[in-house]
């Protein structure tokens, strides 16, 4: 019964904790990367002018927008595919 216990031990520590301070790690820099990126490229694609684009729109657009929460999902989907691109690029997971 030791042994069997010490396996399941041995593979919890070598397996499971060290993929989840990996991992973890790597959430912890996406996490930290992912806002500096946008604010490096959000000039040069004309987010500035996003504003005035938006004041055109008519009331029945904005209430569409605000239905399906856009303000909230589009961010938050160009987020998940930036990160998903970084992701699969690292050479140990992708």
């Amino acid at each position: 019964m030791p042994a069997f216990l010490w396996s399941v031990v041995s593979w919890i520590f070598r397996g499971a904790v060290v993929k989840f301070v990996v991992l973890s790690a790597i959430f912890a820099l996406l996490a930290i990367l992912i806002p500096k990126a946008i604010e490096l490229i959000a000039p040069h694609l004309g987010v500035q002018n996003l504003s005035a684009a938006f004041g055109g729109l008519d009331s029945g657009i904005w209430w569409f927008i605000d239905f399906f929460a856009i303000d909230f999902g589009l961010p938050l989907m160009i987020s998940a595919h930036v990160t998903r691109f970084l992701i699969r690029r690292l050479p140990v997971i992708g």
